[in-house]
């Protein structure tokens, strides 16, 4: 799942100083992460980072933090119009899916941080009280209308995730969405709705979805998700009765419970069906599921 403490300082205290980002924009240690249509460059397995000068002046820019080595991290937000970041190769540039398991932690962190920025620096440029254009302020992480004063933070929207039991704990619930066309079997998952406490879009989402009551909801784990902006909030719940679970119909198609020899199969690739990649926490909840009776 994610890890509990940051891999790398956000440096949170540098962020109201006073030009921090034309300063360390003009610093040769610094190094800057840039994004593109949600994408970072990848090579060899690392995340590139280039000094400031690279980058075309267009870019929206913000202060990540520091790296492991001391060095500031800045974020650089490019468009999809070719120049010459844009000029490597078009396979180094992935997403959070694409790259999986492929980074390390603090790698795969500053990603999720970089992507998740980027796309709100690039959406938030007017205010959403009187439409003026915003003027960005504590180093990239907040933005302030000249017009009518209303600051505008980074947003970000919560998802429940669910792995359902059934009472005995040897059968696993999974559904598949109307999205995957029954290709692939994956954890329940709903946003929290206006008014919702966590445990309640739990239980509604299942109930909804999967025609399935729940006993004992349990917390396990998040993790931040930048498609464009969630929080996906992991839990345990095991099902109240053996009542036969069905989809809803519209967005998944199909529920079925797995044993833990299907599921074993199916996260060695050799079916009955295909699971989550390695870059999600439900595939980190399918498969601690599965590994807690060996």
């Amino acid at each position: 799942m994610t890890v509990q403490r940051a891999l790398f300082d956000r440096t949170g205290h540098l962020r109201d100083e006073q030009g921090i980002l034309d300063a360390l924009r003009s610093s040769a240690d610094a190094r800057v992460v840039v994004v593109r249509d949600g994408r970072a460059r990848v090579q060899d397995g690392a995340l590139v980072t280039v000094p400031p000068a690279e980058v075309d002046e267009e870019a929206e820019w913000g202060l990540l933090g520091q790296d492991s080595d001391g060095n500031s991290l800045l974020l650089a937000a490019v468009g999809a119009e070719p120049d010459s970041i844009d000029a490597a190769p078009a396979e180094t540039w992935l997403g959070l899916r694409d790259t999986g398991g492929m980074l390390d932690g603090e790698s795969t962190e500053l990603l999720v941080a970089a992507v998740t920025l980027a796309s709100w620096l690039r959406d938030a440029r007017f205010c959403q009280a009187c439409g003026a254009e915003t003027a960005l302020q504590q180093g990239g992480w907040s933005r302030r209308c000249a017009t009518c004063a209303h600051d505008i933070f980074p947003r970000t929207d919560p998802a429940v995730i669910v792995a359902v039991e059934n009472a005995d704990g040897e059968r696993l619930l999974l559904g598949a969405n109307a999205n995957w066309r029954g290709r692939m079997y994956s954890c329940f998952a709903g946003f929290v709705e206006a008014g919702e406490s966590l445990e309640t879009t739990v239980h509604r989402e299942i109930e909804e979805e999967a025609g399935v009551l729940l006993d004992d909801v349990r917390y396990v784990s998040s993790q931040p998700w930048p498609y464009p902006r969630s929080l996906m909030i992991g839990f345990r719940a095991t099902a109240s009765d053996e009542r036969p679970a069905r989809p809803d119909g519209e967005e998944i198609i199909d529920v079925r419970w797995f044993t833990r020899d299907e599921i074993r199969s199916a996260l060695n690739g050799d079916g009955p069906v295909g699971l989550p990649g390695p870059a999600s926490i439900a595939r980190a909840l399918i498969q601690s599921w599965c590994e807690e009776r060996e």
